[in-house]
C-alpha cells in the first residue's frame, strides 16, 4: 500500500495525525500561537533557520508538540510511534513478518537484544516479553551521517515489542522527524531516506498483524 507524506491513509496513519486532523480550530490557532511566540523569542536566527527546513516541517513540529502534550510530558511519547498488535499475533509471527519486509526492502537485520530473556536469567523470575530488533541500510546510513553526524546517535532503526496488561505493543521512532522536521536533506538523500522510513512503517503495519 503507498503511503502519504506523514503517513498511510485512513486509520493506519499515525495517532497525532488523526487527531490533528479532528483538532477544534481554537486548540490549532493556540498551537500556532506558541509556535509563533518561539519563533518570535528566537529572533532572526529562527527565522533563517526555518528558511533551511524541509517543507512541513512547521506541521510535524506541531503533530509532536500536540502529542507531548496529550501524554502529559512524555517526551518519549511525543517522538515515536506505535502499534497494538492484533489478537491472536504472537511473537512469533511478528518476527516472522519482520524478517520477511526486511528482504523484501533490503534492509539489514543488525542485531537482537532480548531484553526479558536476559532478565529471566539473571532473577530465575518469568518477566513481561521484552526485545529490541535492529535493522539499517548501511549506504544511507553512511550518507545521513556525513549529512549530520549527529543523526549517528540514531543508528540502528529499532523496533521494540513490549508485552503490556493489554497484550504485544510495538514501537519505533517517528522516522517522520527524519524525513519531514530537519534541515531540507539534498534530493538522492531524501529519496533514500524516505524509502527507509517507509520501509520501518511497513515493518510496523506488517509485524502488528502478523503477516508474512
Amino acid at each position: 500500500m503507498k503511503q502519504k507524506e506523514g503517513g498511510a491513509p485512513g486509520r493506519h496513519e499515525p495517532r497525532t495525525l488523526r487527531g490533528l486532523r479532528a483538532m477544534p480550530g481554537l486548540r490549532m490557532m493556540r498551537i500556532g500561537t506558541a509556535l509563533v511566540l518561539a519563533m518570535l523569542a528566537g529572533g532572526c536566527g529562527t527565522l533563517r533557520t526555518i528558511d533551511k527546513l524541509e517543507d512541513g516541517a512547521g506541521q510535524q513540529a506541531a503533530l509532536i508538540w500536540q502529542r507531548w502534550i496529550d501524554s502529559g510530558g512524555d517526551i518519549a511519547a511525543a517522538v515515536t510511534w506505535e502499534r497494538k498488535v492484533a489478537p491472536g499475533v504472537t511473537v512469533a509471527h511478528i518476527e516472522a513478518a519482520l524478517i520477511s519486509v526486511a528482504a523484501e526492502e533490503n534492509m539489514r537485520a543488525v542485531g537482537e537484544l532480548p531484553l526479558s530473556k536476559e532478565l529471566e536469567a539473571r532473577t530465575g523470575q518469568k518477566q513481561k516479553f521484552l526485545k529490541a530488533y535492529s535493522y539499517c541500510t548501511p549506504a544511507t546510513a553512511r550518507m545521513m551521517v556525513d549529512f549530520s553526524p549527529h543523526m549517528a546517535a540514531f543508528l540502528p532503526c529499532r523496533i521494540v515489542v513490549v508485552e503490556q496488561e493489554d497484550g504485544l505493543w510495538m514501537y519505533t521512532m517517528n522516522m517522520d522527524m527524519m524525513v519531514n522536521m530537519g534541515r531540507k536533506l539534498p534530493p538522492a538523500l531524501r529519496a533514500e531516506a524516505r524509502k527507509v522510513r517507509d520501509t520501518v512503517w511497513k515493518l510496523m503495519e506488517r509485524g502488528a498483524k502478523g503477516e508474512f
